[in-house]
């Protein structure tokens, strides 16, 4: 589907660290503030919800193989782009550069 958009949840989970963080944001929102937006993008037509098939493991070992220098938080990004590679999504809209590492992907900033 040409219009379809993806989300994962520990990406949906990381959103709701960050809004509702005092240290990250001058006025972080209410854990219900933060929900209803995250509810609302679920809502949102288009939008699937990437989770990992039975291939995951293999794929996952795949991803690790050819960037075995991975480490620490990067792992975070790896988890995407695992869940990404087993469902055949290339294109990433995100302003983090770490997935640049990942040749597999098409990097777009949205900005």
């Amino acid at each position: 589907m040409p219009d379809a958009w993806y989300v994962t949840w520990p990406i949906l989970y990381e959103f709701l660290r960050v809004t509702t963080h005092p240290r990250v944001m001058r006025r972080p929102w209410s854990a219900p503030q933060a929900w209803a937006f995250a509810a609302a993008l679920l809502a949102s037509p288009g939008l699937g919800v990437l989770s990992p098939t039975p291939r995951h493991a293999d794929v996952a070992e795949q991803v690790i193989s050819e960037h075995p220098r991975l480490a620490g938080n990067l792992f975070h990004d790896a988890h995407t782009v695992v869940l990404m590679r087993e469902h055949g999504i290339r294109r990433i809209c995100t302003r983090d550069t770490d997935f640049h590492r990942f040749a597999y992907l098409e990097v777009v900033d949205p900005l």
